[in-house]
């Protein structure tokens, strides 16, 4: 019996991981329109009005894709913003 809960643990856990990898690529995407400076600007007053905790995520993919631009513009000879 231990067994059948251990493998079905794997799979809900495999699931969840789906899942969760799914809302996070979806949420990604949904960040990367704010491009410009003005939109990242409002975007960073509305997340500066939640407390931290509740925007770590946002902000984390929000770095991660400033810091793929930059390195995207410099690897192709681009000035450094």
């Amino acid at each position: 019996m231990a067994l059948k809960n251990r493998i079905k643990d794997a799979r809900v856990n495999l699931s969840n991981r789906r899942i969760e990898r799914r809302a996070h690529r979806r949420l990604s995407a949904e960040l990367a329109a704010f491009q410009t400076p003005a939109e990242r600007a409002e975007l960073d007053l509305i997340l500066g009005r939640h407390d931290e905790a509740d925007t770590t995520r946002i902000r984390e993919i929000l770095n991660q894709q400033d810091y793929e631009r930059q390195r995207t513009r410099t690897a192709m000879g681009g000035y450094r913003a």
